[in-house]
């Protein structure tokens, strides 16, 4: 079995304002919501910019800072915050402990770090995990409705960091991989490429792949 994600409808996010239209804004705006027409290359540091501190720190194409996580001095820690450039939380990622396996829960936040009451998505880990095999590595539900469909699944947790989401036609939408330089050098195992298709919920990947990291035990 693969992993199952389910989606749920994005809610238009509101247009910035024409007085506040700055470069950074707008950054933090584009990293933040919504999708692109076109395919989006991230660099994923498994480092914290925080000196001594553990997390993972994501920069886009043009080598700018595009998300960050940042667990100071706890590891794993049961209650990771996901954010912006400049510090902004986009999303609150909880873990709620549930037997031997463990749930994660993310929760949007808006502006002035406003959350949301109901949990954006819920991840479970499989029994797939312990076994090293793809059978049930982790269950994705996003939107917790249970009567929604799956429209995306993921795949390659088992062994690694390493892992791809495919949708419905089997499709690859975004894929995590080990990064290598423009002469095929292979970087570091803390150094991370994603890739992310078109038209695909840039913060949704990124909140997955926080949750892989944190049942990885790699922030």
């Amino acid at each position: 079995m693969e992993h199952k994600v389910h989606p749920e409808p994005l809610l238009p996010s509101a247009s910035p304002s024409s007085s506040s239209s700055s470069s950074s804004s707008s950054s933090s705006s584009s990293a933040s919501f919504s999708t692109t027409a076109r395919r989006e290359v991230y660099t994923l540091w498994m480092k914290s910019l925080v000196l001594n501190g553990n997390g993972c720190t994501v920069y886009d194409s043009t080598g700018r800072l595009a998300y960050r996580v940042d667990n100071y001095d706890c590891k794993c820690s049961d209650e990771v915050y996901l954010m912006d450039h400049g510090g902004r939380t986009l999303c609150k990622i909880l873990r709620r402990k549930l037997r031997m396996f463990g749930r994660w829960e993310g929760y949007r936040c808006h502006d002035s770090a406003r959350e949301e009451k109901r949990p954006w998505f819920r991840v479970k880990k499989g029994d797939g995990i312990l076994r090293r095999s793809k059978s049930r590595e982790i269950e994705v539900m996003v939107g917790c409705s249970k009567g929604k469909a799956s429209c995306y699944s993921t795949e390659g947790l088992g062994n690694n960091l390493a892992f791809k989401i495919k949708d419905l036609a089997g499709r690859t939408v975004a894929e995590v991989g080990r990064k290598r330089t423009e002469g095929g050098v292979v970087l570091g195992e803390d150094v991370l490429m994603l890739v992310v298709e078109p038209n695909v919920d840039r913060l949704l990947i990124m909140g997955l792949m926080v949750v892989c990291g944190l049942i990885k035990q790699n922030m």
